[in-house]
């Protein structure tokens, strides 16, 4: 045989040997062919620092979501989802927070539940942006946020230009705070709240007596308030967080500063009345969303999440479990876990959550967000009024607004019933002593 027959019959040798590999790897089922499609959604919050309770919590939120999707059997396009979290610590800082952001997108996540802080929300918007990706902030209240013209921003909140403005409201009108002074801590959030409050208090004719500025790093604020406390304010209002905020009322108390303490959501925390101690009592705050327990679905939410965490909820974990939902359902309603399609469903959102109804306006901020006005009361925050959203809820408050009133009035009028009827007795006792007096004169005249 010559040497082109030999490498003839070895050719065809090989070709009919990879062609029955071939066969038998087609009939050989893929491996892993029923596992479910694993789906990235990233989440962005400070879970280091001073504000970790914050970030946690809300991470915490996000996670017992992706769980009870995940544990429904989620289907989007008739195949298996699951979802798998990837958890970022942007450490509240704008810098970090870019970092994180590109981190999050080189993971090729879906979408992003994040950023907590607007200062963090604000720049990484941006990388989000260019790679086309969701980004659903549960707690970045600044305006600016939603306003840069990127398609890909939503919030579940409602914004500063919303919540400052029913903070003033509330003090002007409803409390009638005349010389106001306030304080911000120069982050993008509490900036953007000061200066909405500031602007709508002065339109409605209180007097701003002093505007200070502090960072989001102080604690001792010992030289602002000394010099607010000449000003002889009826209020102080904060824009910034409660690992500021706690120390700030616990210092005006003091200085013997008699003024009323205000501030938004960042002080709205079980974190602040720790800190404050007594000083907390009596201070109030405004804070995107309903009361928690009267939230559509806020008992059995905290009641779940206090199981599976063994903690309370601080304070955005509802929005960052809804934010889940919503992409899920954006997901479903695409048929596709793929960004752009994701992203393309979004402005269609119409999803009844744990917080009530989310849907979005044009810009991607949640259309009629309700706030709620919380008064520190007996160690704990209790609601006094809710500004929008359902009107049940609303109504649900102004009850137990109304009940709490009642009970203080039966008590203060039966803490002065116990003080006329010890004067009635004393009074009593008195004249009995007058008359026993005059009757033993006269017994003694005889």
């Amino acid at each position: 045989m010559n040497r082109y027959a030999k490498s003839l019959l070895v050719s065809m040798a090989v070709t009919t040997l990879l062609v029955a590999c071939g066969k038998k790897e087609d009939k050989t089922p893929a491996a892993g062919a029923d596992a479910p499609m694993v789906v990235k959604i990233g989440a962005a919050s400070p879970l280091t620092g001073p504000q970790a309770h914050i970030g946690v919590d809300i991470r915490n939120g996000i996670q017992l979501a992706v769980d009870d999707l995940n544990a429904s059997g989620l289907q989007v396009g008739g195949k298996k989802v699951k979802l798998e979290l990837i958890a970022e610590d942007d450490e509240a800082n704008p810098t970090k927070a870019t970092t994180v952001a590109q981190k999050l997108v080189d993971a090729k996540v879906v979408a992003v539940v994040g950023h907590f802080n607007s200062g963090a929300s604000i720049p990484a918007s941006k990388t989000y942006s260019d790679a086309g990706i969701v980004q659903i902030s549960p707690g970045s209240t600044n305006p600016k946020y939603t306003q840069q013209g990127y398609k890909t921003t939503y919030r579940v909140v409602a914004n500063d230009d919303q919540q400052g403005p029913v903070g003033a409201q509330f003090a002007v009108q409803k409390i009638g705070m005349k010389r106001i002074a306030v304080i911000d801590d120069s982050t993008a959030y509490g900036q953007g709240l000061a200066n909405a409050f500031e602007t709508k208090a002065a339109a409605l004719g209180a007097t701003i007596v002093a505007r200070e500025h502090t960072t989001d790093k102080d604690t001792d604020f010992t030289a602002i308030l000394t010099a607010i406390k000449a000003k002889n304010p009826d209020l102080v209002f904060f824009g910034g967080i409660d690992t500021q905020a706690g120390p700030m009322a616990k210092q005006m108390a003091g200085l013997g500063i008699k003024a009323k303490f205000l501030g938004g959501d960042g002080m709205q925390t079980p974190n602040f009345i720790k800190l404050a101690g007594d000083s907390a009592e009596g201070a109030m705050a405004s804070i995107p969303g309903l009361p928690k327990d009267k939230m559509p679905g806020g008992k059995a939410f905290l009641d779940r999440f206090k199981a599976k965490y063994n903690a309370e909820v601080e304070l955005f974990a509802p929005m960052g479990y809804d934010a889940v939902f919503v992409i899920a359902e954006a997901m479903k309603r695409a048929g596709s876990t793929e960004p752009a399609k994701i992203l393309a469903e979004m402005p269609k959102t119409s999803y009844k959550g744990v917080i009530g109804p989310i849907a979005f306006d044009d810009k991607g901020d949640l259309k009629d967000g309700p706030l709620t006005i919380y008064a520190v009361k007996g160690g704990k925050w209790e609601p006094l009024e809710i500004v929008g959203g359902p009107p049940v809820a609303a109504a649900a408050v102004a009850v137990d607004v109304a009940k709490d009133a009642a009970k203080d009035a039966a008590k203060a009028v039966g803490e002065a019933a116990k003080d006329v009827a010890k004067e009635a007795v004393k009074e009593g006792a008195d004249k009995v002593k007058e008359a026993a007096d005059a009757a033993k004169a006269a017994v003694e005249k005889k």
